[in-house]
């Protein structure tokens, strides 16, 4: 139902209306932001009539995603370096059980 545009705004018909009767905002509030806009864009692209523009939309954010990991990637090769760490993921700092201070 339509109220003052509210309908619209809150849960509009291109998000609403999939077959499973799933909202797409309750899937993608569980992703990351590209990820989640790229799903997002791939949902409605059959329902707001400009399906290859969204499509596009959404390789962008797979793109986005996709340089942000290799990056990140990246990143933690040089830091391992850095370290002299060997890249035996059992001597990496954060998988060392550090004991729990005493008086606690």
């Amino acid at each position: 139902m339509l109220i003052n545009g509210k309908e619209e705004v809150d849960h509009p018909p291109h998000y609403t209306s999939h077959p499973s009767g799933v909202e797409c905002i309750d899937i993608t509030e569980h992703m990351g932001f590209n990820l989640g806009n790229a799903l997002k864009y791939i949902w409605r692209c059959d329902l707001k009539g400009a399906g290859p523009q969204d499509l596009r939309k959404a390789m962008w954010y797979i793109n986005r995603e996709i340089n942000r990991i290799e990056r990140g990637n990246i990143n933690r090769e040089a830091n391992r370096r850095k370290r002299g760490n060997t890249g035996d993921i059992s001597k990496e700092p954060h998988n060392q059980v550090s004991k729990k201070p005493t008086g606690m």
